[in-house]
């Protein structure tokens, strides 16, 4: 490592990059977690679904062995820590896929076709980062910690360290940390493999193969480009610190808090104490990856609102998604594949919650 390059430096750059590709690869490949539920819920196809649990997949394995080898500590994301807001999981999950729903896609979505052209996802964008910071500083954060977030499990008290699923395995029976995490992380895996290749027509379609692993390896350099080239010794304090990220600890993708981040800083540029951060240069790279998709097969168009109702329900989504994101500690992207691959038990109940929320907005459409 140079000198003369900071890992903070290394931080936001490796997040702008793995953030353009994943955007590039998301574009070509019409990757959508909304549209995967959509998918199923409408015609019955589930080949967008299927690519889904196939990043998760090999995120889980990626996140998993990084940790294994002591490569990076899972232990001290958000995601894994002892305290379980099973409420605020269950309440943001499930607002966050009626959101997404109303918006017609997920912040990661808006994202790709903001790059694409689309004027509507931008102020879809804006309004749910007005949301998001709404629920992270302001009136709906007032909300959430005085009536979401203290009704929780304390799973410290039940001798459990984290909130991660091998913990419980290793409870449960006893197994050494080590073999209950590898048996934990092969279990999950080898499921969500036989189910997503059982299928023969998604066999064949590489497209969607080779873009889901791309998807899930992208999020594993995410997770060691914060946990293990971020961290490192404060040069001012001497203490050990994890440079670049919001959260002040390693982060994978996640895209309702840095588009609010995104937001705050461009308002408040001037103000010295803050810094683009992983998440926020994570966010940029998406857009731009996305773009120079469009761009580079002639695709990129300018696109806008149907119709006035079509704005409200869109608007209306957004503000759910950025309360929603925000309470539930991630998105589609942030708890859906980032979250769970760090096998938390509260990612696995997000996830749920998300699609709950988005199947039961559609039921809704539908009738």
């Amino acid at each position: 490592m140079s000198d003369s390059i900071s890992p903070a430096t290394l931080v936001v750059w490796g997040g702008f990059v793995l953030a353009f590709v994943f955007g590039a690869v998301a574009s070509r490949t019409n990757f959508c977690t909304m549209g995967a539920i959509s998918d199923v819920i409408n015609i019955g196809d589930w080949g967008r679904m299927r690519m889904w649990l196939l990043t998760i997949a090999v995120a889980i394995l990626g996140a998993n062995l990084l940790h294994h080898f002591s490569l990076i500590e899972l232990s001290k994301s958000i995601y894994q820590r002892p305290s379980l807001p099973w409420l605020s999981l269950i309440v943001g999950g499930t607002l966050f896929g009626v959101g997404m729903t109303l918006a017609a896609g997920c912040a990661n979505k808006n994202l790709v076709r903001l790059g694409g052209g689309s004027l509507r996802s931008l102020v879809v964008l804006v309004f749910g980062a007005l949301s998001a910071y709404m629920t992270h500083k302001g009136l709906f954060g007032q909300w959430r910690a005085s009536y979401l977030d203290p009704v929780s499990i304390d799973l410290a008290s039940w001798g459990l360290p984290t909130q991660a699923l091998p913990q419980v395995l290793a409870k449960l029976t006893g197994l050494p940390d080590t073999t209950a995490s590898l048996a934990t992380m092969a279990f999950v895996v080898t499921g969500l493999l036989v189910f997503i290749f059982k299928d023969k027509r998604f066999r064949g379609n590489l497209t969607q193969v080779i873009g889901a692993i791309v998807l899930g390896l992208l999020v594993v350099a995410a997770w060691y480009l914060t946990g293990h080239i971020g961290y490192g010794e404060n040069p001012d304090t001497l203490e050990m610190v994890f440079f670049a990220t919001n959260t002040r600890t390693l982060e994978s993708f996640s895209f309702v808090a840095p588009t609010a981040f995104s937001l705050e800083l461009m308002m408040l540029w001037t103000d010295k104490s803050l810094r683009v951060t992983f998440g926020i240069a994570s966010a940029a790279g998406i857009v731009l990856g996305s773009f120079s998709h469009a761009v580079s097969t002639r695709q990129f168009r300018w696109e806008g609102f149907a119709s006035v109702e079509d704005l409200g329900l869109q608007l209306f989504g957004a503000m759910l998604m950025g309360f929603g994101g925000v309470t539930a500690l991630g998105c589609t992207i942030g708890q859906g594949i980032s979250g769970v691959s760090t096998l938390a038990l509260g990612s696995f109940l997000a996830f749920a919650s998300i699609v709950s929320g988005a199947i039961a907005t559609m039921k809704w459409q539908q009738r």
